[in-house]
Parts: structure tokens; sequence; C-alpha cells
């Protein structure tokens, strides 16, 4: 086993083929723009070793991502343009990524979840869609992403709602392929990875480039959608009013304006 530790807060091993990138910034996870870069280092770094032939994201602590971290270095002007920028490059390259979630993905964790090609969960934890609640617009890329894993409909329902779905109802819809119990959740998000290994990877590239077709181009394209309307939406009274009623932990209020 190979171990990289790329930062205190991203760490990498390889094993038999299988290399796993930890986010250490647990309990929560919350991302910035310099973990974002970091993950997308490691990722084209693996991508362009040959002993690496499936990676696996995944997240110490109690939740996979809960979002944002709003503090920081994410409270700094165009932060958010940052980490998107970062984020295209978690799609752009072509080894397989199953991400394991436990916990919480939670906003734009979700969007981290589904950078990869597929997500194995554990039964407790939850795929929360919260932006509306919050009268926000959601990033990350969700706006081409979902639709592709569950269907307009459901990406619809979710985005709407600011909704949430357990691990089993991902499962149902497609949000995620595999959920296992808590205790067997990395061991099972590496087994599926090391199915693989054994398939040579030049195919493997190749298939994968053919299937995702011109996602990288869609995220690029939708980002400054999103990132426009987030930075409208933060000016209104909702906002406010959705970040006023999470913190107090209590339904949100909210008038249109």
């Amino acid at each position: 086993m190979t171990t990289v530790e790329s930062s205190p807060e991203v760490v990498t091993d390889l094993d038999a083929g299988v290399a796993t990138v930890e986010i250490r910034r647990g309990p929560n996870n919350y991302f910035n723009p310099t973990v974002i870069r970091t993950i997308a280092d490691e990722f084209e770094r693996l991508d362009a070793d040959p002993a690496c032939r499936a990676i696996v994201l995944c997240s110490e602590g109690k939740h996979f991502c809960a979002g944002a971290d709003l503090t920081g270095e994410m409270a700094e002007p165009g932060a958010s343009d940052r980490v998107y920028e970062e984020a295209v490059r978690l799609f752009d390259i072509g080894t397989p990524v199953v991400a394991a979630v436990q916990g919480r993905a939670i906003g734009g964790g979700v969007g981290l979840a589904l950078a990869a090609d597929f997500r194995v969960a554990a039964r407790s934890s939850r795929f929360t869609l919260n932006f509306a609640r919050l009268g926000f617009h959601q990033g990350f890329g969700l706006s081409v992403t979902l639709p592709a894993v569950v269907g307009e409909s459901w990406a619809a329902r979710l985005l709407y709602s600011g909704g949430s779905v357990t691990g089993e109802e991902a499962a149902a819809i497609g949000l995620c392929e595999v959920v296992v119990d808590d205790a067997d959740l990395r061991s099972a998000a590496i087994e599926f990875a090391g199915g693989f290994v054994g398939s040579a990877p030049l195919a493997v590239q190749s298939i994968k480039a053919t299937l995702r077709g011109d996602l990288v181009r869609r995220i690029r394209e939708v980002l400054p959608r999103e990132l426009s309307e987030q930075s409208r939406l933060r000016k209104t009274a909702d906002f406010a009013e959705g970040v006023r009623a999470g913190r107090r932990r209590r339904d949100p209020e909210f008038t249109g304006h």
C-alpha cells in the first residue's frame, strides 16, 4: 500500500489497483476551494498512474460532506467561482470513481458525490438538496448531473422541495447503486471499485469517455448560470430568512422577496 498525504485534509492510499482519496475535515467535511483543488489534483495524479485502476472518494467522520464551508476561505470574494473552476476537473478524468457516502451529503456535498461515476451509501445516509429551503439556487453542476442520474422529474421534485432521501430511497431512484450497513461502507465501496481492476484500463477510459459524452462541456456551460443565480438570490429577503431559519432549526417563512 502506498499512502500520499497531499495535505492534512486530503490523504490518498493506493492498494491493489484501487486508490482511496479521503477528505479529513470531520465531522462534517465541509469543502472550500483548496479542498476541491486538492481532490482534483489527486484525481489527475492517479489518472496518470498506471497502477491505479479505480478511485474511491470517501471522508472521515460522521458525514460524507455537508456542503460548502461558509466561513474562512469560502467567505472571500470569488470563492464560489474558484470552487466550481476546480470542480469541473473532477468530471474530466478517465479513471472510474466510486463515492462512499455516510451520514449526510448536503447541498454541494451531493454535487461532490455526483462527480463520481457511482455511489455506495450507508443505510443511515441521507442525500439532501436543501437549496430551495435556503432561498438559494443549486450549484456544483447539479443542474446537469442530478437529472442525468435520477431523471428530470425526480431532480425537479428534490430541488423544488429542498428535499431529502435516505440511502434506500436514493437507491430506488438511481441516486446510488448500492446500500450497505454503516460498518461495511468503506470495504463495500473498495470492493465495488475493485470490480474494474481486472479490465483493460485504456478500454475502460475509452468507454467512460463515450458514456459521459459532452458532460464536461454541459457542466462548464451551466456553471455561470448557477453562479449568477446564487449571487442574485443571496441578496433577497428570502435567502436571509432561509439562513436564519436553518440556524434556529425552524421552518422558514418565505415571502417571495
